[in-house]
């Protein structure tokens, strides 16, 4: 099962009430609902979603549809449910028109605006699994006008939606992880919420775990290239006979060098402190290296004029 389908089933499971079923009901029907002369149809691959709006329809035009289960065969074998309704049809035609606007001034309280954007998700909307890809949940309607409400709904809970064309179809999206969760906490679909937070906790301290490492291994490359430049001027010294010229507190820090090639200068501060009773800090040691390095440069600028 992907995470649309658990997610579409525990809403479709979800208690409603009459007023807030209602305008799911209208966003539902605008975007999968067709009339063809006195008859409604809707077709549908879940059977929770199904009964769910069977049920919204017996409430609330206290019509019983017809319900016929049918095998599709295309790419894979799946059962797809048809809904058909011929009672009160123009009834059901007035009243879902009602959603077929620019705006979404019709919409007065919250609880409505959700059950809209709910009915609209249960039609056409889909989700990725957090833990297989990246975040995006997205709308995919063939009607632009019930796109730019739900993109004017989600901003209006301040949800970072976008909306982009592709072919005859009008695609309104999320990619910012906090704000589907934020939607999946406006549909009240607990299980869900849990297990999208889960994943996404698990990510993101997984994302913070590799980035420490990156900079541990970046660290640890410098200091092994500070290291490894520091030997070479130290053995320069030694080889031109010019090391006797270094005061002791620099050579301490030279030989302690020689002999602790892969240490950072914190590291090798500590072990200066404690093997040769010369007390010193990293500052201290950065110091005695560039005294080391300015007498190399000094020598090697003299050999070339």
């Amino acid at each position: 099962m992907t995470f649309t389908t658990s997610l579409k089933e525990e809403m479709s499971k979800a208690d409603f009430s009459i007023v807030d079923a209602e305008y799911e009901l209208i966003s539902f029907l605008n975007c999968l609902g067709k009339f063809n002369k006195d008859e409604l149809l809707i077709t549908v691959e879940n059977a929770s979603i199904a009964r769910r709006i069977y049920k919204e329809i017996k409430e609330i035009y206290k019509v019983n549809p017809s319900i016929i289960v049918r095998m599709q065969k295309r790419f894979k074998v799946k059962q797809i449910y048809i809904l058909s309704i011929k009672d009160n049809v123009a009834l059901i035609k007035e009243s879902i028109n009602l959603g077929n606007k620019n705006d979404i001034d019709f919409l007065v309280s919250d609880e409505e605006k959700i059950a809209f954007i709910a009915g609209a998700f249960l039609a056409v909307g889909n989700i990725s699994n957090p833990s297989t890809s990246g975040y995006h949940l997205e709308f995919i309607f063939t009607k632009e006008k019930l796109a730019k409400q739900i993109l004017n709904l989600l901003g209006y809970f301040k949800l970072n939606a976008k909306m982009i064309k592709r072919g005859y179809k009008t695609i309104v999206y999320i990619k910012a992880s906090e704000n589907i969760s934020d939607l999946l906490k406006l549909f009240k679909a607990t299980s869900s919420l849990f297990y999208f937070e889960d994943i996404r906790i698990y990510r993101d301290h997984k994302n913070m775990v590799n980035r420490l490492n990156n900079c541990e291994i970046a660290n640890q490359e410098k200091t092994f290239k500070t290291g490894q430049k520091q030997l070479e001027n130290i053995n320069y010294l030694k080889k031109e006979d010019l090391f006797d010229l270094l005061d002791d507190k620099t050579k301490i820090v030279a030989e302690a060098r020689l002999k602790y090639p892969e240490l950072s200068y914190q590291e090798l501060a500590d072990i200066i402190t404690q093997e040769m009773d010369y007390k010193i800090g990293k500052s201290g040691i950065n110091h005695h290296f560039i005294k080391i390095n300015e007498l190399v440069k000094r020598h090697k600028e003299r050999n070339s004029l």
